[in-house]
């Protein structure tokens, strides 16, 4: 009698108030996560207007080899990856050290301001940041060109050197990004307890040793969960990004193409949304692989810090 009452109708009548509460967010999952998975069936389609998704001939492996026969596969997958590591590296470093340097603020108007400032640019669209790139770079009238003029130095063209754009994309995207990023770490420092901190400084702990014994290893299951959680889209370029600071610009293609902006390119020359497709499941089962090698990894150094 006991293990029928504690069955799942019991349990769903139970808490019926919390599952309510959840619904939305399971319904949004399951629309706009899961549902449109069907759609990967395209990349192994012939997909027109009027078969649709499911009733479209199938063609096998031949969306793929657009990419593959390309000549571009191995280098724009090497961006994507490479630029991604450098977008996840040198923000989370960033954004770590300015939630360790806030929380060490004592200025509370200073530091309110301080906040602010850096998570205005997070809600500045990339359109805005091309503009600001352009009016900062741009080789007749950019604000760095005219200071180099009137220093007497040599004007650079930004736009014609694709040896200055890994530096110029993580410089932006880390700017965009470091204000909502240190937010998170913020949160998780605030929730340290402040005994030990009390206790360190008793023992006669300065700041640095205080952040490095008690901070930083406090914030390493935070800082473990959101590089998993980031690893997850390692393999997908930020399309915004670079489509509005490159546009079509063809000379910086070969250090900035990333697999988001060459299937665009190449669906909007065709027309062809199967090897859009192709492409979108190309990235997301190395996503997936990454995410679960790393876990994995993770997992053995300490089973507490894994997603799953």
């Amino acid at each position: 009698m006991h293990m029928k009452k504690e069955g799942f109708g019991y349990k769903v009548k139970k808490y019926r108030i919390l599952l309510l509460m959840l619904l939305p967010a399971v319904l949004y999952t399951l629309l706009f996560a899961y549902l449109p998975m069907v759609g990967a069936l395209m990349a192994f389609k012939d997909y027109n207007y009027a078969d649709g998704i499911f009733h479209s001939p199938w063609c096998g492996l031949q969306n793929f080899k657009f990419f593959f026969s390309s000549g571009q596969a191995l280098k724009i997958t090497l961006n994507t990856l490479g630029y991604n590591l450098l977008f996840i590296v040198v923000g989370t470093a960033l954004q770590v050290t300015v939630a360790i340097l806030l929380s060490e603020l004592k200025n509370v108007r200073f530091k309110k301001t301080a906040q602010s400032l850096m998570f205005l640019p997070y809600f500045i669209s990339w359109v805005i940041v091309s503009v600001i790139a352009y009016n900062l770079l741009s080789y007749d009238s950019g604000m760095v060109n005219s200071l180099l003029s009137s220093w007497g130095m040599e004007k650079i063209s930004f736009y014609e050197d694709a040896s200055f754009w890994p530096a110029i994309l993580v410089f932006f995207s880390v700017w965009k990004g470091i204000g909502y990023g240190s937010v998170m770490y913020l949160a998780a420092i605030m929730g340290i307890d402040t005994s030990m901190y009390e206790a360190a400084e008793i023992d006669g702990a300065n700041v640095f040793q205080r952040i490095f014994k008690i901070t930083l290893p406090c914030l390493l299951p935070t800082l473990i969960t959101l590089l998993l959680l980031a690893l997850g889209g390692i393999f997908r370029g930020n399309f915004d990004m670079f489509y509005n600071l490159i546009g079509t610009n063809g000379i910086l293609y070969n250090a900035t193409d990333v697999i988001d902006t060459f299937t665009f390119r190449a669906l909007i020359s065709s027309n062809d949304f199967g090897m859009a497709s192709a492409s979108g499941l190309y990235q997301s089962v190395f996503c997936f692989l990454t995410v679960v090698t790393v876990n994995k990894l993770v997992k053995k150094y300490n089973d507490s810090y894994a997603l799953f």
